[in-house]
C-alpha cells in the first residue's frame, strides 16, 4: 500500500505468475554464466562489430566493469543473453560454444 500511496502504481500480478516484482529477464532460472576474455583481435576489429556477432551469438558483450561500467582494454566480460526459457545446461552452453567460437575467431583477426 506505501508504493502505490507514494508512487499512484501498483505492483504488476499476473495470474499465472503471481506479482511481477523483478526486471522479467531475471525471471525463470535468471542464469547467468559469465567469462572474461582477452579479445584483441575483435577490440582492432571494431567493437560494433564485436556486439554484433554476439548477438548472433545469443551472447551478450559487457566490459569487466559491469552492465554499466564500459569498456577498457581488450577484455570482455562475456555471458548468456537469454535467461528465460531454457535450461541451466542450454545456457550455459550456450556461452560456452560461444566464447569458443568468439576466440577462434579472434585468434583469425589478430592474423589480418
Amino acid at each position: 500500500d506505501s508504493v502505490k500511496a507514494e508512487s499512484g502504481k501498483e505492483f504488476m500480478l499476473d495470474e499465472k505468475y503471481g506479482y511481477v516484482h523483478s526486471c522479467p529477464t531475471n525471471l525463470g532460472t535468471g542464469m547467468r554464466a559469465s567469462v572474461h576474455i582477452d579479445l584483441p583481435g575483435w577490440t582492432e576489429h571494431g567493437v560494433d562489430k564485436l556486439r554484433a556477432r554476439c548477438e548472433e551469438l545469443a551472447l551478450q558483450p559487457r566490459g569487466t566493469r559491469g552492465e554499466s561500467g564500459g569498456q577498457t582494454g581488450c577484455t570482455y566480460d562475456i555471458s548468456n543473453k537469454h535467461r528465460l526459457g531454457y535450461s541451466e545446461v542450454q545456457l550455459v552452453q550456450t556461452m560456452i560454444d560461444g566464447v569458443n567460437t568468439l576466440y577462434k575467431e579472434d585468434l583469425e583477426l589478430q592474423k589480418k
